[in-house]
C-alpha cells in the first residue's frame, strides 16, 4: 500500500513507519518536527520506500498534493504536553483541531481506502469506571485531551458524512525506545531515564500509588496496521496494555533514588484501559510485559543522554500555570 503517516517522526510514528516499511508498504512522512526527531528515522535512511517531507498538516493547501493515489492515511501528528495546551490553547487547536480537518479533507479528497486516527485516552479525564471501556463518560481535564477528543469527533463526523473509512485508536500510556525527551508529564519515561543516565532522583509524583496503563510502542504501532488491515469503520478501540501498573513499580525496575513532588491536580489516579473490543474485532493483544519492555530501554538508554535532566525546582517552575488554572 501507499501511505502516510503524519507526525511520523515522533515517539509512536516512527515505529510504526519502521512497521509498514517491513510490511513491504511505501511511506511518506509529514512532519514539522516540532515534538519529532529526523534521528528517529535515520535507520531507515537508506529505505527507498520512505520520502520524508517537511510540512505543516494545518496548512491544508500545503499538503492536498501528496495525497493523490495513498491508500492509507495514518494521522499522528500533534502537540502532546499538558503544560503548554494550558498556557497557549490556540497552538493546540491550530495543531490538533485544525490539522486533523485539514489531512481529513485531503483524504476525502483524494479517496484514500483508509483513515486511523491516534486519539487519547485521556478524554476520559478522571474516569471512575475501571478496567474503562470505550463507552465510558467523556471528561477533558485540560486543553490538550479537549483538542485530541475533538480531533476525534471530526473523524468520525467524516465518516457519518462522507463514509470516508475511518478507524479511531484511543492510546493509553505508550512507552518504549524514542519516547520524548521532552515534557514534565506524558514523557514519564523520557524523563526518568535521563535523570537516570545523569545519576539524579527520579521525581516521583504524589507517593507513586498512582497506576498507568503502561503499553510497549511496537504493540501499538501493530494496533494501526491491524486498523488500516481491517474492514471496519467508524469506530473506537482503547489501545492499553489489559494491566495497571505503580509508579512505585516502575521505579522499581529502574532502580535509583527519589525526589518526590507535589501530586497534580487534573490527573487520574488510575488508568487502564478496556482493551476487549480491540482484542475481539481487530484480533489484537499486547504482546511486551511492562518487565520486558523496561529491560529493553534500558539497554537503549544512551538515546536519553541528550535528553533534558528535570529537577523538582524545574519541574514546579514549568508546571506553575498548571497549578494556577487547575488547582482550584
Amino acid at each position: 500500500m501507499k501511505t502516510i503517516v503524519t507526525g511520523g517522526a515522533g515517539f509512536i510514528g516512527s515505529h510504526l513507519v519502521g512497521l509498514l516499511l517491513e510490511r513491504g508498504h511505501s511511506v511518506l512522512v509529514l512532519d514539522n518536527f516540532i515534538t519529532g526527531r529526523k534521528e528517529n528515522l535515520a535507520y531507515l535512511k537508506d529505505n527507498p520506500n520512505l520520502k520524508l517531507v517537511q510540512a505543516d498538516v494545518s496548512e491544508f493547501d500545503e499538503i492536498k498534493s501528496y495525497f493523490k493515489g495513498i491508500d492509507w492515511v495514518f494521522h499522528l501528528a500533534a502537540l502532546t504536553d499538558i503544560v503548554p495546551s494550558i498556557v497557549e490553547p490556540l497552538k493546540y487547536q491550530k495543531n490538533n483541531i485544525d490539522g486533523v480537518i485539514s489531512v481529513l479533507e485531503a483524504a476525502r479528497q483524494a479517496n484514500v481506502k483508509r483513515f486511523i486516527y491516534a486519539a487519547s485516552s485521556s478524554c476520559y479525564g478522571l474516569a471512575e469506571i475501571f478496567p474503562t471501556p470505550e463507552t465510558a463518560p467523556i471528561s477533558p481535564e485540560y486543553p490538550y485531551a479537549l483538542t485530541k477528543y475533538i480531533g476525534e469527533e471530526i473523524t468520525l463526523h467524516y465518516f457519518k458524512v462522507y463514509k470516508l473509512p475511518v478507524v479511531s485508536l484511543r492510546l493509553f500510556n505508550v512507552y518504549g525506545p524514542r519516547s520524548r525527551t521532552s515534557g514534565t508529564y506524558g514523557a514519564m519515561f523520557g524523563i526518568f531515564l535521563a535523570q537516570k543516565l545523569a545519576k539524579k532522583p527520579y521525581t516521583l509524583v504524589g507517593n507513586g500509588n498512582q497506576t498507568r496503563d503502561f503499553v510497549f510502542v511496537k504493540d501499538v504501532a501493530k494496533a494501526f496496521l491491524l486498523a488500516a488491515e481491517s474492514q471496519i469503520s467508524g469506530e473506537i478501540f482503547n489501545v492499553g496494555s489489559g494491566n495497571t501498573y505503580s509508579i512505585n513499580k516502575i521505579i522499581k525496575l529502574l532502580e535509583g533514588p527519589v525526589a518526590y513532588i507535589p501530586k497534580r491536580p487534573g490527573e487520574p489516579d488510575c488508568t487502564f484501559g478496556d482493551i476487549s473490543k480491540i482484542k475481539r474485532v481487530l484480533g489484537w493483544q499486547p504482546t511486551i510485559s511492562l518487565e520486558e519492555g523496561i529491560k529493553f530501554l534500558l539497554e537503549n538508554i544512551d538515546y536519553w543522554k541528550e535528553a533534558p535532566v528535570w529537577t523538582p525546582e524545574s519541574i514546579a517552575k514549568a508546571t506553575k500555570e498548571w497549578f494556577k488554572y487547575l488547582g482550584n
